[in-house]
């Protein structure tokens, strides 16, 4: 598998997602914000419109579906892999020593549960009985869980260069990343097809970016928001990297103001055909300045880009990239419709052909919107999967499409 990506509306033909698990069920209304939710979603329901919409992508488009468990299970067979994930998760609780008493103790199953699930310390002494835990209580965690890792977008990016492994902006988060990248550079269907973007090696303390923040915009450039969650250090490296592998001629970087309602690039807007992009009206507006980098000169492994801060709107910068582009607005372009599909992340719909979208149920003026302008939209139910306040496209990880 080829793991690099020049489209954002390519046929879909495989992809990457996480069935919420155990993890849904570890927040409570007093742990949610700590674990970055801003509801408690009920586990079941999730569950089933979660099947829904993995079934209508394998139905719609025989693309494979990748799910992160099954992946994390295989790369765990290997035990060195596994004791060091296990010491990496249990490191913020004071207890890495006793990684290699759960390593004996549980399945490889159970250790992947373990991993993405957390684990507490009343559950870790049923097998671990004189465990001495020191000041934490035995409702604490020895493993915190990992609630936000259904949205499979968040921990990487694959471009047309190569992949981008995320640096997770809140602590909480890192742990996805950090599995993601295990998963691939050693699971035999991806470790030898790699070719690693970001981070640079040897930056033991990357600055931050997120998978949502990067569009592919046409063969030759690539959009990365600096948002509340991607560093403009980041990206500048990301482009570097990117301009010195030479598939892409342009690296867009587009400043966006540090607001929930803003948190990605992909929440202002997506690509869904060659010349079709869906955006939320008031986030494209709120662009406050767009910076372009481009390759100065290369020689050998010294390479040098510049960057120029443009005077023009992302809009227009858009239209230049894309020929001939229509913009729909969500909200079928009424501004309450609009800002009330957005919290439901209206503008996050996964493209899996060209004009051809998955979308919440619930957004049904912006789905009109787009029906009218040809597109065709499979609906997925949406009462539990929108609390988590991300849409179709955050929720997966296309891993190969058709060349669009």
């Amino acid at each position: 598998m080829n793991l690099r990506m020049n489209s954002e509306f390519g046929t879909l033909k495989a992809v990457l997602m996480h069935r919420p698990g155990k993890e849904i069920d570890r927040l409570t209304p007093y742990n949610k914000e700590f674990l970055l939710f801003e509801d408690v979603p009920y586990l079941e329901a999730l569950q089933r419109e979660h099947d829904i919409f993995s079934s209508l992508i394998r139905d719609s488009t025989g693309a494979q579906v990748y799910q992160l468990r099954e992946l994390l299970i295989r790369v765990l067979y290997d035990k060195e892999i596994m004791l060091r994930l296990l010491r990496d998760s249990l490191k913020r609780s004071g207890l890495s020593h006793i990684a290699e008493d759960i390593l004996v103790r549980y399945s490889t199953a159970e250790c992947a549960g373990i991993l993405t699930a957390g684990l507490k310390i009343h559950e870790l002494k049923r097998k671990l009985p004189k465990l001495n835990a020191g000041e934490l209580y035995d409702f604490a965690f020895a493993i915190p869980p990992c609630p936000n890792l259904y949205f499979q977008r968040d921990p990487m990016a694959l471009t047309p260069g190569g992949i981008i492994f995320s640096s997770m902006k809140m602590e909480g988060r890192q742990r996805e990343a950090d599995l993601l990248r295990i998963i691939f550079e050693n699971h035999p269907d991806f470790k030898d097809h790699i070719n690693s973007i970001y981070p640079i090696e040897g930056h033991d303390s990357p600055a931050s970016i997120e998978g949502g923040d990067v569009i592919i915009l046409s063969h030759e450039a690539v959009a990365i928001g600096n948002s509340e969650r991607t560093e403009e250090k980041a990206i500048y490296h990301a482009a570097k990297a990117l301009l010195a592998e030479g598939s892409v001629k342009r690296v867009y970087e587009v400043h966006l103001p540090k607001k929930r309602q803003f948190m990605h690039l992909d929440t202002v807007f997506t690509v869904l055909d060659e010349n079709l992009v869906l955006t939320y009206p008031d986030a494209l507006n709120a662009v406050l300045q767009t910076s372009l980098y481009t390759l100065k000169d290369a020689n050998g492994d010294k390479v040098n880009i510049k960057r120029e801060v443009l005077k023009e709107s992302l809009l227009t910068v858009l239209s230049r990239e894309i020929p001939h582009l229509e913009i729909l607005s969500t909200g079928d372009g009424n501004s309450d419709y609009a800002m009330r599909e957005q919290w439901f992340d209206g503008a996050n719909v996964l493209a899996i052909g060209p004009r051809r979208v998955i979308s919440y149920n619930r957004n049904i003026h912006t789905n009109r919107a787009l029906r009218n302008m040809g597109v065709e939209v499979l609906e997925i139910p949406s009462s539990e999967l929108s609390r988590g306040l991300g849409g179709p496209r955050c929720m997966t990880m296309p891993l190969s499409r058709a060349r669009g």
